[in-house]
């Protein structure tokens, strides 16, 4: 059973995939819009704010990389929406099939697609003056907790897909997801908040798993950061792996 779900589950990876390649400018456009704030908050209004002995590129880039997987991941549902009402997912059912493989191909797309959107971004981040002197087991790190936002945000964008009654509500979940990290401490320390908003800041999980990226490749103390990182991650992740496997079997019922 669990060669055969992997085997379908590769099968039908492979059909997103070509979608992707298809459609190379779901990919631009997701990475255009970050890159576009990086390029405006490092050379306009990075002069403005004071982040100490850190480069703003550099204090500003954990930020952006998570504004660039809640644009991603908008397609994710939008795609997931088109194939529930394309008929494909009957069809599918209609087949020798594993049924969660129609699901993980859908989100592991969404991976590869971030993944690669991440690479762009950080790219564009390295010719604006981003440096970083972490090695290799701190840059793992980085890309382990970046990979499992990935996914928690993936399967949130899974049950708006199969939740979602039009196309344009299918993708509008993310926009909440985008707008987060500007109430953390990704583009201002959050000290410089008013009370009511820097308790919020200081709270929410985008600030944790900021901080803790941005730690990680400045090679400062992570302290408790990466654990609220990684707990945020994994406990989104698994709600909403739950709900979206119970909107999946009544969707298919």
């Amino acid at each position: 059973m669990t060669k055969h779900f992997f085997g379908d589950t590769a099968v039908l990876l492979g059909r997103s995939l070509r979608h992707i390649t298809r459609s190379v400018d779901t990919i631009i456009t997701t990475a255009i819009t970050p890159i576009a704030m990086l390029l405006l908050f490092v050379y306009v209004f990075g002069g403005a704010i004071d982040t100490g002995s850190v480069s703003y590129v550099n204090y500003l880039l954990p930020g952006i990389l998570l504004i660039t997987i809640a644009s991603g991941i908008a397609y994710t549902a939008f795609r997931l929406f088109l194939d529930m009402k394309s008929g494909i997912f009957e069809r599918f059912q209609s087949m020798p099939i594993a049924r969660s493989s129609v699901l993980w191909a859908h989100v592991l797309t969404s991976l590869v697609a971030n993944v690669i959107s991440l690479v762009v971004v950080v790219l564009v981040a390295l010719l604006m003056g981003f440096r970083s002197g972490a090695g290799v087991l701190g840059w793992l790190a980085v890309a382990g907790i970046l990979i499992l936002f990935t996914l928690a945000l993936t399967w949130l964008a899974v049950i708006a897909g199969l939740s979602a009654k039009t196309v344009d509500g299918a993708s509008a979940f993310s926009y909440p997801l985008i707008f987060l990290p500007f109430l953390s401490s990704a583009f201002v320390p959050t000290d410089t908040m008013p009370g009511p908003v820097r308790a919020f800041a200081e709270n929410q999980p985008v600030t944790s798993i900021v901080n803790a990226l941005r730690n990680l490749y400045t090679q400062q103390p992570v302290g408790t950061d990466i654990w609220i990182a990684l707990a945020w991650c994994v406990g989104i992740l698994v709600v909403a792996y739950v709900f979206a496997m119970t909107t999946y079997r009544r969707k298919i019922s």
